[in-house]
């Protein structure tokens, strides 16, 4: 018996359409790579503006395809992706260069939450439109505007590709242990997501288990106080509050039969928890941290932690070279 796989919704007419999508995670994926810090200084304000830019004029890129499959004029339409493909190379640098001037070499708060919330709602809905291009591009007879949203939303082009973008910044963030496999159990069920809206029992059975690992995880991390430091117990209780929104949801869609309404709530729970891990994250890059990276992005990370620690000590305010001893570097 074969393990049944969620439909990808790929037909030859979406082939190119697919590419973009690829391409874009792609982007999202180096962009992120490219302006969080990995020697624990915040980030410059333009390296955050120029990569919210990217990810809304993807949004916008997405946006436009998605009115290919809305408006009748298909001439009218792929006018729009143009301009859209135009915004995606110029605006960008066009922003970046007013943030150049506007914000100049200052860096971003180590404690502000406004600008890693607010590249996680872009990065949310952009993907969010992944899945309505490819539930509108689907469906040969019209849908209701719940079963169009209801499929967006449950589509595996939302849940892997938030999916993919949470697991780079896992990997590449300096992470404590619990908050690392606290988060990676976030990361998991956005993978295991499509099975729970696609094949109900099948993906109940898959997210229990993980359930079950992680409340196991739990009570041997909360047990063992030396384990857990006092600023991880709330994100422990948020990954438990998590867990159960989307075991409610979850069981909610299987009474229903999958009823487009209880599909609709599953996604919308698990875009709140996956956009809010991705704030989270983005975050955590550059309040500082002691800890090594699963994945180095630059040679010198593993050499690093102590520096980070520091300056998370001063709230993300860099000491001069010579506090830390690189003078000369």
């Amino acid at each position: 018996m074969q393990f049944p796989l969620p439909p990808l919704g790929v037909t030859a007419s979406l082939a190119p359409f697919a590419a973009i999508a690829l391409m874009m995670i792609g982007v999202a994926i180096f962009v992120f790579g490219k302006v969080l810090p990995s020697d624990g200084r915040p980030p410059l304000l333009t390296q955050l503006a120029l990569a919210l830019a990217v990810l809304a004029g993807g949004s916008v890129l997405l946006l436009s395809l998605v009115f290919v499959f809305l408006n009748s004029d298909g001439t009218s339409a792929w006018t729009w992706v143009l301009l859209s493909f135009n915004f995606m190379m110029m605006g960008p640098a066009g922003l970046w260069f007013i943030g150049l001037i506007v914000f100049r070499d200052r860096r971003v708060g180590a404690e502000d939450w406004t600008w890693p919330a607010s590249i996680a709602l872009v990065t949310t809905g952009s993907e969010v439109l992944m899945g309505f291009l490819f539930a509108l591009g689907g469906e040969s007879t019209p849908l209701s505007v719940v079963g169009t949203l209801a499929l967006g939303v449950s589509s595996v082009w939302f849940f892997w590709s938030m999916a993919a973008i949470m697991s780079a910044l896992v990997v590449w963030a300096p992470l404590a242990r619990v908050e690392r496999y606290a988060l990676v159990a976030l990361t998991l069920s956005a993978v295991i997501a499509p099975w729970v809206t696609t094949y109900p029992s099948l993906g109940g059975l898959l997210m229990t288990a993980l359930m079950v690992a992680v409340f196991g995880f739990l009570v041997r991390a909360l047990s063992s106080r030396a384990a857990v430091r006092p600023e991880e117990v709330g994100l422990l209780m948020g990954l438990a509050g998590a867990f159960l929104a989307m075991a409610i949801a979850g069981l909610a869609l299987a009474a229903t039969g999958g009823a487009p309404p209880a599909v609709l709530a599953f996604g919308a729970v698990m875009g709140v928890v996956m956009g809010v891990e991705i704030a989270y994250l983005l975050r955590r890059y550059y309040v500082g941290s002691a800890e090594v990276p699963w994945i180095s992005r630059a040679p010198d990370d593993a050499r690093r932690p102590l520096e980070r620690a520091a300056r998370s000590a001063t709230l993300g305010e860099p000491r001069p070279p010579e506090a830390h001893g690189l003078a000369g570097r």
